[in-house]
């Protein structure tokens, strides 16, 4: 609901908005220009001495006005002529014309009406409850993937558009709400929708009929710093009746011009208190760095809606559009998904349809979006988890452990949890357990014990179904199509090889970058932007389903890279491994954030086996910028398999490899990579003490071999390998 109230007003409103925040971040230069421009003041020069000033200059003098930046403006009349000057209120001279800026006033027409007078002031009105609620729906949405208020700044995942959209919001979503609620105010009054509120004093019934009484001699003058003034009107030439008038920060007053007199006064109403307020915050008349601040934060709004647009757009493209998804208020099954790639979306899609076929009205949505006391028609809850990296979870159900582990009871909701995973990794399933465990110590019925699906199975899903048909007692049928993501085609253009010698044939495999459409560009989607530890997808021919391969490359690099061992009986391994130069294959691109080195100077310490160095290569290949990398690699036999052998000479002699630790297991004395962690345990352990961060990436033995290790080096130092994770300073890429 939200990200729908988020999404419209946002789709349809985008061009209004953009004009608004603009025109508006523009103005925001204009007051504090006229303040540096302003001629200075001098302390304690009061209204009394400046007014005697003006008159001595211009006798004619009508009126005299302080703007909030200081400006001092004179208007007068010379033998019926009227005039106008900004003056230096040390010697009451003007030094510049009085006339407003041009460009400021055709910026503000702009601004506050597009130049069609009420029907315009209606339009820019409107553009300004949208992006208020676009704020506060865009706050909400941002909370919800941070996984609660307290993670406002927590990292991100994701595509770069998505992500730029966040970083945006986060920083602007206050001076964004801030603007667009003042100018609502102001679009209120001007259209008289509020109350006045306003309290001036009545005018003076009786006066002295005198006039000629000189202002610099007036009490309530001279007690009146410049600093306060507003406004001074002088009273019409031979009329005896009327009346000085001041206007102050403090409220208004009348004085006598035959005496100086002060006969009315009325304080400011703490209702126009709040209005001036109001508008000095939506003007920066007064306030001119905040209005700078916000007219900074109104930029971003062509940013938040181009990023916003692509976000949708790659948004439709990555989940398959559901038919029939009824309101969450009115669904009898409530349908939630957790996805951190968009293929457990697919999987909804399909259970969504079997379900609505079979009579069953279901709401489907995002994990992140659990919201039990809108289900007030729902009879079951089911949630389709996937698992990101080491049983974290995936971007769509940021936050729901939070949601669901709030005190109070659990929905009284029968629920049944199906995970999705790899049971090739070790967190198989890891956040589906966590999900189905969490509910159960809250006393949650349960509809059906906890399930899984691995590798995307349609059989596992199919069997899943059949028992959840049997829970509700309809016949249920699910027949999944994976809907496979957009392929590119990949031409190789070089291979090298190696450990032939050992029977362990591996391919460092070189493609040329493909041709990237404009609009992945744009959003950082497909091969637009990619680095070293992020995944490819090879369909092999035969299957329905992609093998994963880490890359060795980044973007930067201009190639495609990846190392590939032939594994007996291996269908991607063997196709991939006999490609000759010229070839091509199908590939997808597939983020890997959690496997990054992080920003920042912090040593690296690289540990792989195997094909694991490739994406550990690709690190050090990338650091162009001399970061400390201490690489271990734990290979077989060096003349069969010291894969990028021939490139860690010249890296090290540029700076990007600082110390290089291999290990040999197949020699005369058998040594893995764990052992030469041991071997080298002080200076690893000093390393981490001193803020280093942890690469493994290779077979899952050789991880939990490393971790073992790690574990006795670094206990002298009062560190641990789960320490270091929870501080993500050890990650993992591990197969």
């Amino acid at each position: 609901m939200i990200r729908a109230f988020h999404r419209w007003p946002g789709l349809l409103a985008l061009a209004l908005v953009t004009v608004l925040s603009l025109s508006g971040a523009a103005l925001s230069v204009f007051p504090a220009a006229e303040r540096i421009a302003a001629p200075k003041t001098e302390d304690g020069l009061t209204v009394a001495a400046l007014a005697g000033r003006v008159q001595a200059v211009y006798p004619g003098v009508e009126q005299i006005r302080r703007s909030p930046s200081g400006r001092i403006t004179v208007y007068w009349f010379d033998q019926g002529a009227p005039g106008a000057a900004v003056i230096d209120p040390a010697t009451g001279e003007g030094v510049a014309s009085a006339d407003p800026n041009r460009a400021e006033r055709w910026l503000t027409k702009l601004h506050r009406s597009l130049f069609l007078g009420d029907g315009g002031r209606m339009a820019m009105a409107a553009g300004a409850a949208a992006m208020l609620v676009l704020s506060l729906s865009g706050a909400a949405l941002v909370a919800r993937r941070a996984g609660g208020w307290r993670h406002w700044f927590a990292p991100l995942r994701g595509l770069f558009a998505g992500r730029l959209h966040v970083e945006i919001a986060r920083i602007a979503v206050i001076g964004l709400v801030l603007s667009s609620a003042t100018a609502l105010w102001m679009a209120a009054s001007t259209f008289d929708l509020l109350p006045d509120g306003g309290a001036a004093p009545a005018a003076p019934a009786e006066v002295s009929g005198e006039t000629g009484f000189a202002p610099d001699r007036m009490p309530t003058l001279r007690e009146t710093p410049v600093a306060l003034l507003r406004e001074l009107s002088f009273p019409y030439p031979g009329d005896a009746t009327d009346v000085f008038t001041i206007k102050t920060d403090r409220g208004t007053g009348y004085l006598d011009q035959g005496d100086g007199s002060l006969l009315a006064w009325g304080d400011l109403t703490g209702w126009e208190r709040v209005s001036e307020t109001i508008y000095m915050l939506h003007t920066g008349q007064g306030a001119a760095m905040l209005g700078l601040v916000l007219g900074l934060m109104a930029l971003g709004v062509p940013a938040l809606g181009a990023t916003g647009v692509l976000v949708w757009l790659s948004g439709r493209r990555g989940r398959p559009r559901i038919r029939g998804n009824q309101p969450a208020g009115r669904a009898e099954t409530i349908l939630l998904v957790g996805s951190e790639g968009g293929s457990t979306w697919g999987f909804a899609a399909t259970l969504h349809a079997a379900l609505t076929k079979a009579g069953q009205s279901v709401h489907v949505g995002p994990m992140s979006g659990f919201a039990p006391l809108r289900y007030g028609n729902a009879r079951r809850i089911i949630l389709l988890a996937a698992t990101y990296g080491d049983g974290a979870a995936p971007a769509s159900a940021k936050g729901f452990l939070e949601r669901l582990n709030v005190p109070g009871p659990a929905p009284d909701i029968p629920l049944a949890v199906l995970g999705f995973g790899d049971r090739g990794f070790p967190a198989y399933c890891a956040f589906a357990r966590d999900v189905a465990a969490a509910a159960q110590a809250k006393g949650w019925r349960a509809l059906l014990p906890l399930d899984t699906v691995d590798r995307q199975s349609p059989q596992d899903f199919a069997r899943w179904g059949r028992a959840l048909g049997d829970a509700l007692g309809i016949a249920l049928e699910l027949s999944h199509q994976p809907v496979l993501p957009v392929f590119d085609r990949l031409t190789l253009v070089s291979r090298r090889d190696y450990g032939a010698e050992v029977q362990a044939p591996t391919c460092v495999l070189r493609f040329a970058l493909p041709r990237v459409p404009v609009w992945q560009r744009l959003c950082g989607a497909g091969f637009a932007r990619f680095q070293a530890g992020d995944l490819i997808g090879i369909l092999p021919e035969g299957s329905a389903v992609p093998r994963l391969y880490s890359l060795a490359s980044g973007r930067r690099d201009g190639f495609i890279e990846i190392v590939v061992k032939k594994h007996p009986g291996g269908l991607c391994s063997g196709q991939l491994t006999a490609l000759e130069p010229g070839d091509t294959v199908a590939a997808f691109l597939r983020r890997n954030p959690g496997f990054r080195p992080g920003r920042g100077r912090a040593p690296l310490i690289l540990i792989g086996a195997g094909t694991g160095i490739g994406p550990l290569a690709g690190l050090v290949r990338g650091n162009a910028r001399g970061r400390p990398v201490h690489l271990f690699f734990g290979m077989r036999h060096p003349d069969s398999d010291f894969f990028y052998g021939e490139d860690f000479p010249g890296w090290q002699d540029e700076g990007r490899l600082t110390r290089m630790v291999t290990a040999v297991s197949r020699g005369a004395r058998p040594h893995y990579v764990q052992d030469a962690l041991r071997g080298d345990a002080s200076q690893v352990a000093e390393l981490v003490r001193d803020g280093a961060r942890v690469m493994v990436c290779g077979g899952r033995e050789m991880a939990a071999g490393v971790a073992d290790a790690l574990a006795d080096i670094l206990a002298p130092v009062g560190l641990t390998p789960a320490v270091l994770k929870a501080e993500g300073r050890y990650v993992e890429d591990v197969y």
